[in-house]
């Protein structure tokens, strides 16, 4: 089981969002609401969504 999630868009969201926080730090603001906008941007199903979190947000991340 990869640690990668299967979808396209999953994977377009991750990249999105972690491009953001290197390049525009200042600009993407909290990163529960940069999920929210890649949800919306790249049409994530709430699975995906909730991967995001985990993957984003994890004790491991900080």
């Amino acid at each position: 089981m990869s640690i990668v999630p299967e979808g396209e868009n999953a994977r377009k969201a991750i990249k999105w969002i972690s491009d953001k926080r290197q390049y525009e730090p200042d600009e993407c603001g909290p990163v529960h609401s940069m999920i929210e906008q890649a949800a919306k941007r790249f049409d994530l199903s709430p699975k995906d969504e909730e991967f995001l979190i985990r993957f984003f947000c994890s004790p491991e991340k900080t």
